[in-house]
């Protein structure tokens, strides 16, 4: 296995994204996270946005894309989103109401 590269997006990432994208909204979302427990609803819903973004459920062992690590490929990822930052924050949200479900059903 290559270093960074784990089977789905992993939280430990969230921090190295700050940068990625050039909104003071986009820099806030990641400084907010960063501070998070991995367990938090929010980061939850971050890491299941980022697994539908990044594909993560397509990667292997043997792709390009684990070659480069969750970090970089996330990176890229965001960088290269063709969206705009609120078309992001949607995303986010739609996550966060299906991970709040799921909690919610568990329980």
């Amino acid at each position: 296995m290559y270093p960074d590269s784990e089977i789905l997006f992993p939280a430990r990432s969230i921090p190295e994204l700050r940068n990625a994208r050039p909104s003071k909204a986009w820099q806030a979302l990641i400084d907010k996270l960063s501070k998070l427990p991995e367990t938090s609803e929010d980061v939850l819903a971050f890491s299941l946005m980022m697994i539908r973004l990044n594909n993560c459920l397509t990667c292997d062992l043997d792709s390009y894309r684990a070659s480069l690590g969750c970090t970089q490929c996330a990176r890229r990822t965001i960088q290269g989103y063709k969206g705009s930052d609120e078309s992001l924050f949607e995303k986010l949200e739609e996550a966060r109401r299906e991970v709040k479900s799921f909690l919610k059903n568990r329980r």
